[in-house]
């Protein structure tokens, strides 16, 4: 039985998959390649790229008309800016690979004297005379290029460039450049002339810039559907919307969470069951607690300024930026934001893996029990789980924000994992977070016996310019209409007062409003949660 591929590239006998020419635009690579162009294929990490390129081979070779090679080259990577080095690296995988599919010798017999005797321009020497020992033009296809540093990046691109001139009968018709980003967003720092170069002067003749897509919503379907015709399990159509909406189509999430659902626990062994929304959404919390690889790489990301320049204001629903357009263009390369206008993270999955990898360390540290804040018949006590956190933050926030690098957005995180240690005994939070919406909204979901529970908290920021009473009113409105949206029974508005004049006695509250009428009032209730009356929805505030 084939399964959902988790890693590496596609392989038809063994998984479910979409066939990987059908998500190129095959006939703009053909006519590209067929006008001796060079170009670059980008996308995300585990998207697909490989298997396209893989498929493009040997398509083109089945063909005839043109030798056509695939080379990963990231085992340069090791060699760093040793441009000699990471040269025989390359020029070693490329004579292997001309070897073991097309048979072709003549670098393997070759490469190793002409790396000695060109050393850092050894590259080009090679290309040039392999093109020269056959008349069929040849294509070159460079996966993980921009996993090269520094000098030994500027060596290739600069070779693949002066050889240009000379193709296709002495060097390859055609090359395409694969890799996360786009070459022309490369910010390469060479070692020798001790200066950052861009990599669009570096690679001038480069044409296009194709970018690998997700999946459709279509395609889920139809990789699914592969599933169900061969192991003759079915998915309920929650599942297939809670895939297609936690995921968005990201290939590598696709796969993992129908892997999770299909081929762990009791599903695996019990094949007359269908998959349903639950099983998928139960499989979502298992991939974000595990950290698998593709979760990890991407949140390691975090740790770059320019990621966190767009990262923070979206977690904190800032009004204001200090990002740049490049920036976006690099966050939305590595995937961790939609392609689309507005600036937003690019899934719910990636939207919770985000706060819980920065906060997972405060969440081991933070001292409450779960069990302090469930009742006897398993309900979820959040009025008194808030108000702990109200009293943690007013002793505590100073030294927890510093010692785990927050900034802008440490309460936010900070509530976050507070939360999060207690929803994690039974529940789950989901987020959304909206650049320029001036808030964070946190849905908790919690299961009571047959029932599920679903609880609204806000966050916000107040803003001196506005006032305590503004930041509130426009609070309780948008809290109220997100739990309207939501279904939700219960709603709580957190307003975070950063100021250093205002005291702890001034800046620390409790308070009750009605969404229809946001007036101070000092009814106070004591209740754990505030719920829906006749006369509109009341809302709990607490200032921190």
């Amino acid at each position: 039985m084939r399964h959902f591929n988790r890693s590496g590239p596609v392989v038809a006998e063994c998984h479910y998959c979409i066939a990987p020419l059908a998500r190129l635009d095959l006939a703009e690579v053909r006519e590209l390649i067929d006008d001796r162009q060079y170009f670059v294929l980008h996308a995300p990490r585990q998207t697909g790229k490989t298997s396209g390129l893989l498929a493009l081979q040997d398509l083109l070779n089945a063909e005839g008309d043109y030798r056509c090679l695939y080379v990963n080259v990231e085992a340069g990577q090791a060699m760093r800016e040793d441009v000699e080095r990471a040269t025989r690296v390359i020029l070693g995988q490329i004579a292997l690979r001309a070897r073991v599919v097309l048979g072709d010798g003549f670098l393997w017999s070759a490469w190793s004297g002409i790396a000695d005797d060109f050393r850092e321009g050894a590259l080009g020497v090679a290309l040039t005379l392999w093109a020269q020992a056959d008349p069929r033009p040849l294509v070159l296809l460079i996966d993980e290029i921009d996993s090269l540093v520094g000098d030994s990046l500027l060596a290739v691109l600069r070779q693949l460039r002066a050889g240009y001139d000379m193709r296709p009968g002495s060097f390859p018709q055609s090359v395409i450049l694969c890799g996360v980003r786009d070459v022309r967003d490369y910010r390469i720092y060479s070692g020798s002339a001790k200066t950052m170069i861009a990599g669009g002067s570096a690679f001038n003749i480069k044409t296009e810039s194709l970018r690998l897509g997700d999946f459709s919503q279509d395609e889920v379907r139809t990789l699914l559907g592969q599933h169900t015709e061969e192991a003759g399990q079915p998915f309920t159509d929650g599942a297939l919307e809670a895939i297609w909406t936690q995921t968005q189509g990201q290939p590598w999430l696709v796969n993992a969470l129908a892997y999770e659902t299909c081929f762990r626990g009791d599903l695996a062994t019990d094949r007359s069951r269908a998959v349903t929304e639950a099983d998928m959404l139960d499989a979502r919390e298992a991939l974000i607690l595990r950290r698998d690889t593709h979760l990890d790489q991407l949140t390691d990301k975090l740790k770059e300024a320019r990621v966190w320049r767009v990262i923070e204001p979206l977690l904190t629903g800032a009004r204001k930026s200090t990002y740049t357009e490049r920036d976006v263009e690099y966050v939305r390369d590595l995937g961790l934001i939609a392609r689309d206008p507005p600036v937003r993270m690019a899934n719910p999955i990636y939207a919770e893996v985000v706060p819980r990898e920065l906060t997972w360390l405060a969440q081991d540290d933070l001292p409450q029990d779960p069990a302090w804040y469930v009742d006897a018949s398993g309900a979820l006590l959040l009025g008194k789980l808030l108000e702990a956190f109200q009293e943690f933050y007013r002793e505590n926030s100073e030294h927890w924000v510093e010692r785990y690098g927050f900034k802008e957005a440490g309460p936010q995180l900070l509530l976050q994992a507070f939360l999060q240690r207690v929803v994690n005994s039974g529940g789950r939070i989901e987020r959304e977070f909206a650049l320029g919406s001036g808030r964070t909204d946190l849905l908790i979901v919690w299961p009571e016996g047959e029932r599920v529970r679903k609880h609204v908290v806000e966050c916000k920021v107040r803003h001196d310019r506005w006032g305590l009473e503004r930041t509130v009113a426009e609070g309780v409105e948008q809290t109220a209409a997100y739990m309207d949206r939501c279904g939700a029974e219960a709603g709580h508005l957190v307003v975070f007062d950063r100021s250093e004049e205002r005291s702890w006695d001034e800046k620390v509250f409790r308070d009750v409003r009605k969404a229809e009428d946001v007036h101070t009032t000092e009814d106070v209730h004591t209740a754990e949660d505030v719920h829906t009356t006749e006369s509109g929805v009341e809302i709990t505030v607490w200032g921190m």
